[in-house]
């Protein structure tokens, strides 16, 4: 739910020069004035969040001491994940469902309320962080419904797009613990990476985009699990990163 209608959250305070964590795709809040003309059902589904990212992303913040900004409306309503020229920001369907409500619909007012204060946020949030690091949380679904022939056997990955030099660490770390890693799966991250794009790479910052399989996050005790282990890998990373 948008707290002071604002389309964000964010919970812990950064310190300088550490990790921080962003999660564009945590929650599947729409409000009242949204109509999107599609089963309630659907709002359960990895189409309208990223299944058990909101949870981790508050352990991470409120256990681990990396602060979170945390989206607070579906992707549904405006996927915070895109460029603002994408047409996809406002999605017409997903997945092989229609969004009937979105066809025709205001992108720009929907740009105006979620997706620039969002961003505005995140941009102001990160320049006072000074991070070494930013962990960008997604999940993604073992199958697809408009493609349930194709294989998705991955744990967890990490996507990237230009630089890849803080997720070549990740993924021989994840491997390591004994996880079947995919890298830039299951899409490549040269085409689906908005956020890290404008605020990570093209600030020079370092970042990992963890994509781990929604059917091992979806209790309270995975999200901790996962929790833990993504603030382990993302530590050690930074130190690999300074060459420690």
């Amino acid at each position: 739910m948008m707290i002071d209608d604002l389309p964000y959250r964010q919970v812990g305070e950064p310190a300088p020069g550490k990790i921080v964590c962003v999660a564009d795709h945590a929650s599947n809040y729409v409000p009242d004035d949204v109509q999107l003309g599609i089963p309630t059902a659907l709002l359960g589904t990895h189409i309208a969040k990223d299944i058990g990212i909101e949870g981790i992303a508050d352990r991470l913040a409120r256990r681990h001491a990396v602060p979170a900004h945390i989206a607070c409306v579906s992707r549904l309503v405006c996927d915070l994940h895109r460029r603002e020229d994408e047409p996809a920001v406002v999605p017409t369907k997903s997945d092989g469902h229609l969004i009937p409500g979105n066809i025709g619909a205001d992108v720009e007012a929907r740009l105006e309320k979620y997706h620039r204060p969002y961003h505005e946020a995140l941009a102001k949030w990160l320049d006072e962080a000074r991070p070494e690091l930013i962990v960008a949380l997604h999940s993604f679904t073992p199958k697809l419904e408009s493609n349930p022939g194709e294989e998705r056997p991955w744990d967890v990955a990490l996507l990237y797009n230009r630089d890849d030099s803080a997720a070549q660490h990740a993924m021989r770390l994840l491997g390591e613990e004994g996880l079947t890693v995919g890298d830039n799966e299951p899409y490549s991250g040269k085409q689906l990476n908005a956020t890290m794009d404008r605020h990570a790479e093209a600030h020079g910052r370092h970042y990992l985009t963890i994509e781990i399989r929604q059917d091992l996050v979806t209790t309270a005790a995975d999200q901790a699990r996962w929790a833990a282990l993504v603030t382990d890998i993302a530590n050690r990373t930074a130190l690999a990163l300074k060459g420690v």
